[in-house]
C-alpha cells in the first residue's frame, strides 16, 4: 500500500521526508515508552481503558506547537475519560518550564529525545533538513481499546491540525 504521506506533508512548502509507515483508522496504536515532564516514563497501557489524543509536534517552543497544545488544554476540561498527550522531542525540564508558564495543566507532555522509535512507529519523525530528528504535527484518537479511530497528518507542519474532526473523533 501506498504511504499516504509521500510527498504531502510539508515545512514551508517544501517536501519533508518522515521515517516509518502511515498509521491508518482501524490500526492499533503502537506502544511507546516516553517520558513525562516529572521524568517518569509513560507507555500507551498508563490510559489503557481511555480514549486518547495523541497530538505530535515539533517543538512546544514554536507558535503554531503552543496554539495547538493550549486550545487542547482549554478543550480537554470538557472531555470525560479522555486523556490529552502532547508529544514532541523537547527535553522534559523544557515541557514542564514551558507548562509552568503557560498554565497548561490539563494535557500531559512527553518527551520522545531517549529515542526515535516513537516517530517511526506513529511515521511523524521527520529525516532530514532542518527539522531532522523533530516530529512532524499529527493527531491520533485511540480508543478505550487501543484502537485508531482518527488520524490526521498535517499536510503543513506549520498549519494547525484540524481540532473538530480530532474532538468528534474523542467524544464518539
Amino acid at each position: 500500500m501506498a504511504d499516504v504521506r509521500t510527498g504531502a506533508v510539508k515545512f514551508k512548502g517544501n517536501p519533508i521526508d518522515l521515517a516509518g509507515g502511515a498509521l491508518k483508522v482501524g490500526d492499533a496504536a503502537p506502544d511507546f515508552k516516553l517520558q513525562d515532564n516529572t521524568l517518569a516514563e509513560i507507555s500507551l497501557a498508563n490510559s489503557a481503558g481511555k480514549k486518547r489524543i495523541i497530538c505530535t509536534v515539533p517543538s512546544l517552543d514554536t507558535g503554531v506547537c503552543q496554539m495547538e497544545t493550549k486550545r487542547f488544554n482549554d478543550e480537554a476540561k470538557n472531555l470525560s475519560d479522555v486523556d490529552v498527550l502532547v508529544v514532541s522531542m523537547d527535553l522534559p525540564f523544557g515541557q514542564k518550564r514551558w507548562c509552568g508558564a503557560e498554565g497548561v495543566t490539563n494535557v500531559k507532555t512527553l518527551s520522545a529525545h531517549r529515542c526515535s522509535k516513537f516517530g517511526e512507529d506513529y511515521g511523524v519523525l521527520i529525516k532530514g533538513g532542518v527539522l531532522d530528528r523533530l516530529t512532524s504535527r499529527a493527531v491520533f484518537v485511540v480508543d478505550g481499546s487501543g484502537k485508531l479511530t482518527h488520524v490526521e497528518y498535517c499536510a503543513e507542519v506549520t498549519e494547525h491540525p484540524n481540532y473538530d474532526a480530532a474532538l468528534a473523533a474523542a467524544k464518539a
